[in-house]
């Protein structure tokens, strides 16, 4: 019956997410793709190349798809001399990806490299199911144009172009085939953290489908994350080929919630916005911003490391934000790039319903960027502020540019200040075990903007030593408002922001409890 079916409405659209399931074996595989029928999933790829026994996965194909008629399968078995795990001649390939067909398949997908040396073969494949040509690139992102040209001389109903993005740019490489060949049907795709928004965008920008892991197991490629992830965080079946990119730059960017809490209130406000996560080393900046040209995108958030280096490649910067040296906020306005600083009130807001900070004692933790911006706007506020840090040269020099106390470490324990502010990433996800101090935290008040974990070692000593705290999720929630503010001129939606982020942190009860 399912063959019957495949036969009838085989060329019908393809949906637009395909969860790839690729395990040793035939129970896993079966229990994998039930589970994501069962949680509405529709399009499912059987990597038949990870069985030691591929045909036991064909014959797995006509058991799904006598319990889930709805769904599609494609079918794929790729030869390890192309990255996959078959060991078998490519006549053998082809035979395999037949009875897929026979068993119930709609589409087979089938790497360029054989199917150039087995041409005749394929016609009749695709008068029988969807016949997706396959490019894979694990080096890196070459001449997208030159291999696309090599994929059309082979008949086929899509074209699947997979790279490897190495940096920023090499996102908009792939994305703009779609662009430069509008009637050609492609699946666009780059491989490793860097290309995750890829993930995201192809389908919106012309790609056919897009891949995600199951929600249960690892998935096939670098990059790829489950279907509830893309449809949940990114809402990639609402947002519109016109939508505004916006995002944050870091390294690493994986931690971060920011993009569960800008989607949600994108979501929140009904506007027709994407917010990612963009991985950029540190000698990177450059080349991100001319994808960021390119794309383009309207604007992004800052973090560690680039919240300093970022001023050089902007047009005009906040007066405060130039004064501190250091920008977490970047819009695109009249074709020019401009930062501002909105760590400023992030550290202000929740800090000053709880210290009346003119003439207050402060300890600041760190030399970096969201250092700086605490150090600044608590000596404008009229606090006395001291500051330590590992660097003991940047402690002193922003010291000086901001009229504060420098302090050795050693010499800290012989103070004691109305707050402390920890503004490094000592604590923060993996590294959860680190903490600043070891032993006696010499403060009334303690603030982490560390936010990931929500209570982090310091905090947790801080609440043993009977200390009042501030998390760094009401730092990040205060200053994520300002940003949507700038990008959207519009206000900001806290409650589902500060649900979202509670929800991305995995600590709602805890959130509540210690929200102002």
């Amino acid at each position: 019956m399912a063959n019957v079916k495949g036969k009838m409405s085989h060329k019908a659209a393809l949906p637009k997410t395909c969860i790839a399931l690729g395990v040793p074996s035939v129970e896993k595989l079966l229990t994998l793709a039930r589970q994501e029928a069962e949680a509405g999933e529709t399009f499912l790829e059987f990597r038949v190349d990870y069985l030691s026994d591929p045909m036991k996965g064909v014959a797995a194909i006509a058991t799904f798809l006598s319990e889930h008629p709805q769904c599609t399968i494609l079918a794929t078995c790729r030869r390890h001399q192309n990255h996959g795990h078959y060991n078998g001649s490519i006549e053998e390939q082809v035979k395999i990806l037949d009875a897929a067909i026979t068993s119930g398949a709609r589409a087979i997908d089938l790497e360029i490299e054989s199917a150039e040396n087995i041409q005749s073969r394929l016609e009749p494949l695709r008068g029988r199911a969807w016949l997706v040509l396959s490019y894979h690139n694990f080096g890196g992102t070459p001449s997208l144009e030159a291999v696309l040209r090599r994929m059309q001389k082979i008949p086929a109903d899509a074209y699947k172009l997979v790279s490897t993005a190495r940096k920023p740019s090499d996102n908009y490489r792939v994305l703009s085939l779609a662009k430069t060949n509008p009637r050609a049907p492609l699946v666009l795709l780059a491989m490793s953290e860097t290309g995750f928004p890829t993930r995201v965008l192809s389908t919106a920008l012309g790609g056919l489908y897009t891949y995600a892991a199951p929600t249960s197991a690892e998935g096939t490629a670098a990059g790829q994350v489950s279907a509830k992830q893309l449809r949940n965080v990114y809402r990639i079946e609402k947002f519109t080929k016109n939508a505004k990119i916006y995002g944050v730059i870091a390294d690493p960017v994986r931690h971060s919630i920011s993009p569960a809490v800008h989607n949600r209130a994108f979501q929140s406000k009904r506007l027709d916005c994407i917010y990612l996560p963009f991985l950029v080393h540190p000698p990177q900046l450059k080349d991100f911003f001319l994808f960021a040209e390119k794309m383009p995108i309207s604007g992004f958030s800052v973090t560690i490391p680039h919240k300093q280096k970022i001023l050089r490649y902007l047009d005009t910067v906040d007066p405060l934000a130039r004064r501190i040296g250091a920008v977490n906020t970047v819009f695109r306005k009249a074709g020019k790039w401009r930062g501002l600083n909105t760590d400023v009130q992030g550290v202000l807001g929740p800090l000053s319903k709880r210290v009346k900070l003119a003439k207050s004692s402060v300890l600041v933790i760190g030399n970096g960027g969201a250092a700086r911006g605490a150090a600044f706007a608590l000596a404008d506020a009229g606090a006395k502020v001291s500051l330590v840090g590992r660097n003991a040269d940047r402690v002193r020099a922003l010291a000086k540019a901001c009229n504060a106390e420098p302090l050795l470490k050693d010499q800290v324990d012989s103070h004691y200040f109305d707050a402390v502010i920890h503004a490094t990433p000592l604590g923060m996800f993996p590294h959860t075990d680190e903490c600043f101090f070891h032993d006696k935290i010499p403060g009334d008040l303690v603030f982490d903007m560390v936010y990931n974990p929500l209570e982090t070692q310091l905090l947790k000593r801080a609440a043993e030593q009977k200390k009042e705290i501030v998390t760094g999720l009401q730092m990040f929630l205060e200053q994520a408002a300002l940003q949507f503010e700038t990008w959207t001129g519009e206000s900001a939606p806290r409650a589902a922001m500060d649900r979202a982020a509670s929800e991305a942190l995995g600590h709602g009860a805890m959130a509540a409890a210690e929200r102002p």
